[in-house]
């Protein structure tokens, strides 16, 4: 039994810094290589951590081996355009000047039902107000409106705001945050 828990204990840490290494991406924007390792390290670690029988070298080897693929990969895919495209793929324009490509939704086996719920979520519910509408190589789609559809902005109006700079915590948990309150005091 304490076996198993230092097991676990070893494989979950593994696995945390693993992932850590990996990126901070959302699940949703994993490109299609990350997602399969992701799964894969999942798998491989649950496997020696169930069974005492396995050697604990048989689940840390092959991660280990992943997170190597992963950065390698990472790697080509910064240095090559190309490659990025073989592996990653490239975004599709699903709308395009405000009218469907039904090739294109065909090709990506997107109906036009889901679109309009992605389009929805991006608080665009009428199509007709979708200048562009592009599906990103992690599954987003992201919405660019027709001129007359978008938000006005301070800019329209000719106004420029007075700059406010990031917002820092002071408290946490009860606990004050010193080092924040050094980088306000740096700007004051």
């Amino acid at each position: 039994m304490l076996t198993t828990f230092v097991r676990v204990i070893i494989l979950y840490t593994l696995v945390l810094i693993t992932m850590r290494l990996m990126g901070k991406r959302e699940i949703g924007q994993l490109q299609p290589f990350e997602l399969a390792i992701s799964i894969m390290i999942a798998d491989l670690a649950s496997v020696p951590m169930a069974d005492v029988g396995i050697p604990i070298l048989g689940g840390i080897v092959p991660i280990l081996g992943l997170l190597t693929l992963h950065l390698l990969i990472s790697f080509i895919n910064l240095k090559s355009i190309k490659a990025r495209e073989i592996i990653c793929g490239k975004p599709t324009i699903l709308i395009s000047k405000g009218v469907i490509n039904e090739k294109a939704l065909k090709k990506e086996r997107f109906t036009v039902n889901e679109l309009e719920e992605r389009l929805r979520g991006n608080s665009m519910p009428n199509i007709s107000d979708v200048d562009y509408a592009i599906l990103e190589t992690s599954g987003q789609i992201t919405v660019i409106p027709k001129p007359e559809k978008k938000g006005t902005t301070l800019e329209d109006f000719n106004i420029v705001p007075k700059y406010e700079g990031i917002p820092y915590n002071l408290v946490i948990d009860g606990k004050v945050m010193y080092q924040n309150l050094k980088i306000i005091r740096q700007r004051l």
